[in-house]
């Protein structure tokens, strides 16, 4: 059986999270991995997960984990469970828990520093929190959303980048190659 790179870096990347954090159920997890996608890609050109993110009301979503979430795949149910609860403000809230255990050779030293990084800034974040942390101006979410009225459309994540910034970043993976490696 062919295992996906990216899907294998996904999992794990949620793994560390909702190990890592607390209150992390799917809103604080879909912005700790926009974060780390578009964080990524402003130092490398190239995203971690590889998930693509839409400006949605609250705030940047991987519609396709959004919707994996909502209807397990045999995959994510192996790893993951996942399941609802009412909290005490009578909201509806997501716990993921891992079924396996974080493997850190999916990444490069580098993703696993930025992944450390983010799991340490927003430890104790609330949801809520990380939903005003991802419409602050100038960043991408805002950008699309607020600045050009694009509402649930592709975040791109050249946005992440300035214009001076983007070339040079696109210039050395193409010409350099960048690649650090997938495994330790």
């Amino acid at each position: 059986m062919l295992v996906d790179h990216k899907k294998e870096k996904l999992i794990n990347a949620i793994i560390y999270f909702v190990q890592h954090t607390k209150f992390c159920g799917k809103t604080k997890l879909f912005k700790l991995l926009y974060f780390l996608d578009f964080e990524h890609f402003s130092k490398t050109g190239r995203s971690v997960t590889g998930l693509e993110y839409y400006a949605w009301p609250k705030g940047p979503v991987p519609s396709a984990l959004f919707d994996e979430i909502d209807n397990q795949t045999e995959e994510t149910s192996s790893a993951l469970s996942i399941t609802k609860r009412d909290t005490a403000t009578g909201n509806e809230m997501f716990d993921i828990k891992p079924l396996i255990e974080f493997n850190p050779e999916f990444f490069t030293k580098r993703e696993l520093k930025l992944i450390e990084s983010l799991s340490s800034e927003y430890y104790k974040a609330y949801s809520q929190g990380m939903v005003e942390a991802t419409h602050l101006e100038n960043l991408p979410w805002h950008q699309v959303y607020e600045e050009e009225g694009r509402r649930q459309e592709l975040i791109p994540y050249e946005l992440a980048l300035k214009k001076s910034e983007y070339e040079q970043v696109i210039k050395n993976v193409i010409e350099n190659d960048e690649f650090e490696g997938n495994y330790k």
